[in-house]
């Protein structure tokens, strides 16, 4: 399991991968334990369907490694073999950039009602003449488009691989996380959670490999472009993935509009970190500040017992922490005054 998409409803999760699978996780008896979970609309072939989304009048999109699909009413028809499903992009990025490494997408539908995709750029760090390509198309970095798959726009570059945004539902300011250069250290370069408050910014990489940290590669040049630096720098190498605003009202009320997020763990630091949830909260100035919010997915061995990939909330407040080694769906509740 990878990200999730909660219908707007409440019926059915919906749940992504990186195979050629996408679940469809129920609670019929609403005992919030999901009593079904069933491959959704089996009949489609499904590359690499890691990002499921929901539109607020309960459009269900997928965006997969090099398509986007759209599923009217999946959260009605989710039983049916057969599905109604539109291709809305049938090519995120040329085919000769296609490439597994960092080929996990997300996307959400912002508050102008436009489909958002972030696409991950296929290197640790690309060389100089991939970065004019790059820069058109959107790759290391985000693309914005009509639901349709109209008016396609680079909405955002420098971005070395986002597998997670989500919108501030008190600005409608685009958040997301970004995964930075590995083979620096095992302490540099910083993860990011990122802010953009206007379209076409630009977030630094490849010149940066994370915060102010510069790659190894472009150290000596001078960066041409004006670069927006991360809100919050993450421990290096914890992985941070999928993230949502809180809006619910079971948590306190300190949690009101913060981000959860999900670190994934490090894959290759001496000492393994991350395999979290992160929460952070952000002041009226926009400033931001994080802290632990669960943990214990790594035993005191350093070996993995799970690696958090997203977070989505439920409709009564509480959330759901998927988890891509354990093969689970976790729900965190609050009882208290």
């Amino acid at each position: 399991p990878r990200h999730m998409a909660v219908g707007p409803n409440g019926g059915v999760v919906f749940v992504g991968t990186r195979k050629a699978d996408v679940w469809a996780v129920t609670d019929r008896a609403k005992a919030r334990v999901a009593d079904e979970v069933k491959r959704f609309a089996p009949s489609i072939d499904f590359k690499v369907p890691n990002g499921p989304c929901f539109s607020k009048d309960g459009f269900l999109y997928i965006a997969e490694h090099n398509r986007v699909l759209v599923f009217p009413a999946a959260e009605f028809f989710y039983e049916s073999p057969d599905v109604a499903v539109g291709v809305v992009a049938d090519k995120l990025i040329p085919q000769e950039e296609e490439s597994f490494n960092h080929g996990a997408r997300v996307c959400r539908i912002g508050p102008d009602n436009k489909l958002y995709i972030t696409l991950g750029q296929p290197y640790n760090v690309p060389a100089p003449e991939k970065l004019k390509l790059y820069s058109e198309v959107g790759i290391g970095g985000s693309v914005r488009m009509d639901r349709e798959g109209k008016n396609r726009e680079v909405y955002a570059r420098g971005i070395r691989n986002s597998v997670g945004l989500d919108f501030n539902p008190a600005n409608g300011e685009l958040w997301f996380t970004d995964n930075q250069v590995d083979g620096m250290g095992d302490d540099i370069p910083p993860g990011e959670i990122n802010r953009q408050t206007e379209a076409g910014q630009n977030f630094g990489h490849p010149w940066y490999g994370g915060g102010s940290i510069r790659t190894t590669e472009y150290e000596g040049q001078e960066v041409p472009v004006e670069v927006v630096m991360p809100a919050v720098e993450m421990e290096a190498h914890a992985a941070d993935l999928g993230m949502t605003f809180y809006t619910g009202n079971m948590f306190p009320a300190r949690y009101k509009n913060a981000i959860f997020s999900a670190q994934h763990g490090s894959w290759n630091r001496t000492t393994p970190i991350g395999a979290r949830v992160m929460v952070t909260f952000i002041d009226e100035e926009g400033k931001a500040t994080s802290e632990v919010f669960a943990e214990g997915w790594i035993d005191e061995n350093g070996e993995y017992l799970g690696r958090p990939v997203d977070v989505a909330q439920l409709r009564d407040g509480s959330l759901l922490v998927s988890d891509d080694l354990a093969g689970a769906l976790y729900r965190i509740s609050y009882e208290g005054n």
